[in-house]
């Protein structure tokens, strides 16, 4: 099974009003701006996207209005991810009647299980849509980590085709990229890596910065997909402090705190995300300032 998930995808964040509910007019807006950018494919309902304290309906209404606005002009990948493997299927089956084009499946958390329990929780995946999946193996998150091993079972699976490797340990990735086979999708989950990663194999990145500079990311991954590494390095240099502190915080509270900045959102989030701290503030404001991030005219209506 072929898959167009390659250079950049934006791990979209999800726009909430000052009341807390879906502030639906701002994702169509944000989607837009994504795809004017030349953003390669999107990702609604990640962790980037708050998708814990989405109501399943909500989680259904922002992959709806994310399929609606793309047209088809770029590839969405849906999150759908869980420690309930029934649940996620659930889920998954709702994600392929609405249209997405795969689906982005984060390891189960808290559970913990083995790395037998991870196959057969993917396989189970597998088994019931007929789309195509990226494993998200995200240990700092979720509390286990997909092996390289693991991931090599999981690509003889036909709809099994990628991995968004976030793991922050590059020879993991060198590892994982020996042991899948060329046609299977290795992905950053980590913007600041996106090079090695790519120089060792890796087809692109599932981006938070490219919330903020969709254009800017998507051309730092194309770059050094065409081995372009002094364009590529050009970009990274520039951009890097950017990358390090949408984490100065958990995620997204940083990137959303930019982005409101920005003029693209309200600056909201749900419990347990809250903003971030004064002198965090600060330090976004600034590297904003410095990137030249601030007073650009948000995309119209």
């Amino acid at each position: 099974m072929s898959t167009n998930f390659t250079g950049c995808g934006t791990a979209l964040v999800t726009p909430f009003r000052r009341d807390q509910s879906l502030d639906e007019p701002t994702l169509r807006k944000l989607v837009r701006r994504q795809i004017e950018a030349g953003i390669n494919f999107l990702v609604p309902c990640g962790t980037t996207g708050e998708s814990p304290t989405l109501t399943r309906a909500e989680h259904l209404r922002v992959v709806e209005i994310t399929v609606e606005e793309a047209k088809g002009r770029v590839p969405v990948l849906g999150g759908a991810g869980g420690y309930n493997t029934r649940e996620v299927i659930e889920l998954a089956r709702e994600l392929e009647h609405i249209g997405v084009d795969g689906i982005l499946s984060v390891t189960p958390y808290y559970n913990k299980p083995t790395q037998e329990g991870l196959f057969e929780h993917y396989k189970a995946i597998a088994a019931a849509v007929h789309l195509p999946i990226v494993v998200y193996s995200v240990q700092g998150r979720t509390g286990v980590n997909v092996e390289p091993a693991t991931l090599a079972r999981l690509a003889q699976i036909e709809n099994i085709v990628g991995v968004k490797e976030a793991s922050g340990n590059i020879a993991q990735m060198a590892n994982v990229i020996h042991e899948v086979p060329p046609n299977f999708a290795v992905l950053s989950g980590d913007d600041a890596v996106t090079i090695p990663l790519i120089a060792l194999g890796g087809r692109g990145i599932i981006s938070v910065v490219s919330n903020e500079i969709p254009a800017e990311m998507t051309q730092l991954a194309q770059a050094a997909l065409r081995g372009d590494f002094d364009t590529a390095r050009r970009l990274q240099q520039k951009y890097l402090p950017l990358m390090n502190v949408n984490f100065v915080e958990s995620n997204p509270i940083p990137v959303k705190a930019a982005m409101a900045m920005m003029g693209l959102l309200e600056p909201v989030y749900r419990l347990p995300m809250c903003p971030p701290a004064p002198a965090n503030l600060a330090r976004i404001e600034k590297v904003l300032e410095t990137a030249g991030l601030l007073g650009r005219v948000p995309v119209a209506g």
